[in-house]
């Protein structure tokens, strides 16, 4: 199983509990296909780059979770359904790597 990381914008205009209702969703679907929800990191209401459907801000949602690729393939094609949802995208989150630090006495 790989380990994503998804960020989905809500509606602005969708209450908190609808919010909640969509990310228990997913949740709920990457648990059922036997994965592990690992994080959910709410950034809150932000200003968008662009207009979606006229909609200068949304809500952002950040959440980890590991399953497997039938599991995402479900989750992409929730999300892409659900009323409310303006944008979503998931990627594969890949393990940091330690950044290399040049010290004064190597130069």
């Amino acid at each position: 199983m790989k380990s994503y990381e998804a960020l989905i914008l809500i509606d602005p205009d969708a209450d908190e509990e609808r919010q909640d209702e969509i990310v228990g969703r997913v949740r709920e679907i990457v648990l059922s296909g036997g994965g592990t929800w690992d994080a959910l990191d709410p950034w809150g209401r932000r200003k968008l780059a662009f207009a979606i459907t006229k909609k200068t801000e949304a809500h952002h949602w950040m959440v980890h979770f590991t399953c497997p690729t039938p599991a995402l393939a479900e989750v992409d094609r929730v999300l892409r359904i659900t009323d409310g949802v303006l944008r979503h995208m998931s990627v594969i989150r890949r393990p940091a790597r330690p950044s290399k630090k040049k010290s004064a006495a190597a130069s």
